[in-house]
């Protein structure tokens, strides 16, 4: 990258996939892929047939890494046969393939397949939680990802890029999540076209696992992707993973006077716990708008909500405490590793305690398969990220969103309430 060309980081990833000096927003531009990830809904099932029909192979097996979450365990025979299909087509051709060990999202983080600088994409609509790692990761569809498969290249219009600068740290009681359901409600769905860059000593101080949140649901603000800038957070998620990274993390940041689309600034300090109503991301509030809503069911799981971090978000309310009678919580770790560790460190025995129900790790209820789908006129206080009329069940159910902390809350008080009052803060 020339000295006199200012640009962002994602500007600077798509560069060097496309084998430009630089790339400017609006640019139609083919980028060489070095990550393809599939899962076991959207990935074999959909691509085999449309692969033998072409003649085609798959342009890079060590590039390529499928996934089993969506129908984890088989609960009929139908799921069964999607697994052992997808089973079948990695093995045929080689690729990595993670069978109900997580969420895909998790599972690819865990392993250290993301790295700064990487250009990725996925065949799931949540893969820009690679961003959190200083990759350029979105997420396609089958056809889309058909091609990539066999081409090992997309075409793609480079995005603008907008920033989200959080100053100050967040208050206790307040996640990444309450973040992202704010940014719902103030800025809607439909910024199309962009890329959301997260900084700021708010966002530099998060753990790995927040980041991934941040960053996942970028998809729920409509956006092509979102990113966070690599530091010593980065590496020593990558060290773990034991897949340290070797390149020049100070490349890997956007240049002082780069252009940005928009500059949203925020007093970390200042966010309160959020809320999404039904049936949008969208309709998010502060708690304190909602008033107490009974609910039915209080589920923690998912890509955005059962990660590590979280597991200890809602063990922090639910310790010493009882579910509220008529109320049920499930909880469904986002990986096998991470349920262990929740168990070796006490975590998942202050969650069960409680009385929480623990269900395997996968994508289960939050793309309404499996356990904990609602039945007509239930309400659910849920830690996913969308919830859309159906998401969960029953399109006559009423699901809300909302943190760990707050989910975790209102299971003990069977009702929407702000999780600070639990945890001793003033609201």
């Amino acid at each position: 990258m020339s000295a006199t060309v200012s640009a962002t980081l994602a500007e600077k990833i798509l560069a060097r996939a496309c084998g430009r000096e630089a790339v400017r927003a609006g640019e139609i531009l083919t980028a060489r892929l070095d990550l393809l990830m599939m899962h076991d809904s959207g990935g074999p099932r959909r691509v085999a047939s449309r692969l033998e029909k072409l003649g085609a192979k798959v342009w890079d097996a060590d590039k390529v890494v499928v996934v089993s979450d969506h129908f984890v365990p088989a609960v009929d025979m139908e799921s069964a046969d999607i697994l052992a299909l997808t089973r079948k087509w990695a093995q045929a051709h080689g690729v990595t393939h993670y069978d109900m060990l997580g969420i895909c999202h998790v599972v690819l983080q865990e392993h250290g397949h993301v790295q700064p600088g990487m250009f990725c994409v996925g065949g799931d609509s949540h893969s820009p939680s690679g961003g959190a790692f200083g990759a350029f990761m979105v997420g396609m569809g089958a056809t889309d990802i058909t091609g990539a498969l066999v081409t090992g290249e997309v075409w793609l219009r480079v995005p603008q890029t907008s920033r989200v600068q959080l100053d100050g740290l967040l208050g206790r009681g307040v996640s990444a999540k309450d973040v992202m359901l704010m940014l719902c409600g103030q800025h809607g769905m439909g910024n199309e076209g962009q890329v959301f860059e997260y900084g700021g000593s708010g966002v530099q101080a998060m753990p790995m696992h927040e980041r991934l949140t941040l960053c996942n649901m970028a998809a729920e603000l409509g956006a092509e992707t979102g990113i966070v800038e690599p530091d010593a957070v980065t590496l020593a998620a990558l060290e773990q993973a034991g897949k340290p990274f070797a390149g020049d993390l100070a490349h890997w940041r956007s240049d002082a006077d780069a252009n940005y689309l928009h500059l949203h600034r925020y007093d970390a300090t200042q966010i309160a716990p959020h809320i999404a109503a039904p049936h949008s991301p969208a309709n998010s509030r502060p708690v304190s708008e909602h008033g107490k809503v009974h609910i039915d069911q209080a589920y923690i799981g998912a890509c955005t909500g059962a990660k590590l971090t979280d597991l200890r978000m809602a063990a922090e309310v639910l310790k010493g405490r009882k579910i509220a009678k008529g109320t049920r919580l499930l909880i469904a770790p986002a990986s096998v590793a991470m349920t262990a560790q929740a168990a070796a460190e006490g975590t998942l025995s202050a969650l069960t305690e409680a009385g929480a129900i623990l269900l395997p790790s996968g994508c289960g209820a939050c793309a309404g398969m499996g356990a904990g789908m609602l039945s007509s006129g239930e309400v659910c206080l849920s830690t996913t990220a969308r919830n859309f009329k159906g998401r969960m069940g029953s399109a006559d159910a009423q699901v809300y969103l909302g943190s760990p902390y707050s989910v975790a809350a209102a299971a003990v008080k069977g009702e929407i309430c702000d999780p600070r009052e639990l945890l001793g803060e003033s609201a």
